[in-house]
């Protein structure tokens, strides 16, 4: 993902089926489920507002490249990107980042959250996400993981670890390809560089993936592999949504958890 200052944190025809998981050591297998969409607990269509979850996490807008008009409706833990108006060139940077998320994010901290926490004093953090995906958009669908020296609860941190589990468009990762490799039971294509804030590390799937039940800590120790952190680094918030470029409309988060152990 790319990062501007200001950044607080790189419309389509929605898919009626929703995916349902069954996740277990860390392979996927995905179960169809139709469903309708989710009755909104909340809307917030401030560029840079957000509102709590009853599992004590924060849903954000963070439409930080644009101007247009966007809204994410919240029910329970998770999220619908309901309006996502505008494009912006797909060789720059993404118009926003409406996310879910947990630990401290520009000061704003989850209620409750254990983060910042030292990398080295986490035994675990299972993880659970669950995306719906739209038609008619140009976007990614990342996992956030963030990795400073210092417990940080605000500003931009010095790594950031990104999970593509699905990308849609002529859109790339920061950077460049600098191999593969196996997380979580899947494979990834891994990516390497520096946006001219923070360094960026990229596991992009080779194809769409519906969520993933993970050990965040298995990514951290991905990055720590790769010479981006150090095990007395601080994880200090793990963040889920999309980064659209074009439209996005119906794009949703349907499941979010976090807990570190």
């Amino acid at each position: 993902m790319y990062v501007t200052t200001p950044r607080p944190r790189p419309a389509g025809k929605a898919r009626a089926v929703a995916a349902a998981l069954v996740l277990a050591a860390g392979s996927l297998t995905a179960v169809a489920a139709v469903s309708g969409p989710a009755v909104a607990d909340a809307q917030v269509c401030e560029q840079f507002g957000s509102v709590s979850t009853p599992g004590g996490y924060i849903v954000q807008n963070n439409a930080w490249g644009t101007t247009a008009p966007q809204c994410v409706d919240q029910s329970g833990d998770g999220f619908t990107l309901s309006r996502a108006d505008g494009s912006v060139p797909t060789n720059g940077a993404p118009k926003s980042y409406p996310s879910i998320y947990a630990g401290c994010h520009y000061t704003n901290c989850s209620p409750g959250t254990v983060l910042p926490k030292k990398a080295s004093a986490i035994g675990s953090a299972p993880s659970r996400i669950a995306y719906r995906y739209t038609d008619g958009a140009v976007y990614d669908a990342a996992y956030d993981i963030w990795l400073d020296p210092e417990p940080k609860t605000d500003g931009v941190n010095r790594t950031e670890i990104m999970i593509w589990l699905n990308k849609v468009g002529p859109v790339q990762p920061i950077g460049s390809k600098t191999g593969s490799t196996t997380i979580a039971g899947q494979n990834w294509d891994v990516w390497k560089g520096s946006n001219g804030s923070n360094d960026v590390v990229s596991y992009v799937a080779p194809g769409a993936l519906a969520g993933l039940d993970f050990d965040v800590k298995d990514f951290v120790n991905g990055a720590i592999a790769e010479g981006l952190a150090t095990p007395e680094w601080y994880l200090t918030s793990v963040q889920a949504g999309f980064e659209p470029w074009e439209n996005g409309a119906g794009l949703a988060v349907t499941d979010f958890s976090l807990s570190v152990g």
